[in-house]
């Protein structure tokens, strides 16, 4: 009987300390998948698959300085978009097209190259700013411990007003689920593993499945998916000039 009541206790006390470390999980999710003192460049493969539809895929270039809330894409794959890009100045988040030469202003909701990634999977995270946590819960996540945190938007900024997130016990976010304002689960992501590099971490694959968009085969819903694969991640000084509407126009001549 006091070996049960002590073990009640433990669980009790766990949860406790659970609940009241929610936030602070939460900023150190944001501290693992952000490098406010360094920069960061890496290459991305985006395959993107659409039932009865052929692969596409999709390799880029991307350089992110975090501490200045800035990052540039640059497309290489396929040849018909190869010298796109995006730059990242803030809240501004600009497309440039390399046949018309024009910039044009987009949203970090709208999706990336047709794909279902969002533009806003490529910086660096603040949902610990962005949301606030309304239910936590211990939970199992296939061999992962976790944190299931359920967030509220606290800013119309963002590309989803809800969002659960699964984080495991070393802090990093292992899926994610992307709701609309009415409680619409709009797609669901997973991050089964991570290059750690030094005390830095980062995605090895990102699996992207949109909720809504697929098509019937053999009469079975298959939804889309998008699978991101990072490569040659690096964290080394990235020069400023990079991180300019000049560097863009400049990968085409």
């Amino acid at each position: 009987m006091k070996s049960r009541f002590m073990l009640l206790c433990c669980l009790f006390l766990g949860a406790r300390l659970w609940a009241l470390s929610d936030q602070e999980l939460l900023r150190k999710a944001d501290s693992l998948a952000s490098y406010m003192d360094t920069d960061f460049s890496a290459e991305y493969t985006i395959v993107q698959e659409k039932p009865g539809q052929s692969r596409t895929t999709t390799v880029a270039v991307v350089f992110r300085k975090d501490s200045q809330e800035t990052y540039v894409i640059v497309i290489m794959q396929p040849g018909i978009s190869r010298g796109q890009g995006y730059l990242k100045q803030g809240a501004t988040l600009w497309f440039y097209d390399p046949e018309s030469r024009r910039f044009n202003s987009t949203s970090s909701r709208d999706r990336f190259q047709n794909t279902n990634a969002s533009n806003s999977d490529f910086t660096r995270s603040t949902l610990s700013q962005d949301y606030r946590i309304t239910k936590g819960e211990n939970v199992a996540l296939g061999n992962f411990r976790c944190r299931l945190l359920h967030l509220e938007a606290l800013t119309n900024t963002v590309a989803y007003p809800k969002m659960k997130i699964w984080i495991s016990e070393d802090g990093l976010v292992r899926k994610s689920e992307d709701y609309s304002l009415s409680g619409q689960l709009l797609r669901i992501s997973a991050i089964p593993d991570y290059y750690r590099i030094g005390a830095r971490f980062v995605p090895k694959q990102i699996l992207i499945v949109d909720a809504l968009r697929g098509a019937m085969v053999n009469g079975v819903f298959v939804n889309e998916r998008t699978q991101i694969t990072i490569n040659k991640p690096l964290f080394n000084k990235v020069p400023d000039s990079y991180f300019s509407k000049t560097f863009l126009e400049s990968v085409n001549r």
